[in-house]
């Protein structure tokens, strides 16, 4: 076991930083206003569809069970394309279909 001497107690620990609470410079009441949402909307956001907006919405409903049997549904579909996919690469090939150049 190892263990780490310190010779720090509290005493050590304390700061000499003097912070001054009445200072209008520091501590203002009342900062700059800030508006409660930004008015510009970024690219990204421009290209979500309400479609999108419901699936986020969905997704963030689920709890962690069902989100990893929604992530493990998508990744079966995922793999089942992929098998699809190369099943008529294939057949293309064979059919002569595609260009020489794949």
């Amino acid at each position: 076991h190892y263990f780490i001497q310190s010779n720090l107690s509290m005493s050590n620990l304390e700061s000499a930083e003097s912070l001054d609470r009445s200072s209008p410079e520091l501590w203002t009441d009342h900062g700059p206003a800030l508006p409660l949402h930004n008015s510009t909307i970024s690219t990204w956001e421009a290209d979500i569809e309400k479609e999108d907006i419901d699936m986020m919405q969905e997704l963030a409903s689920l709890t962690s069970g069902q989100l990893k049997e929604k992530i493990d549904t998508l990744l079966k579909l995922s793999y089942q394309l992929g098998v699809q996919e190369t099943y008529e690469m294939t057949r293309g090939k064979f059919l002569n279909v595609l260009p020489k150049e794949l």
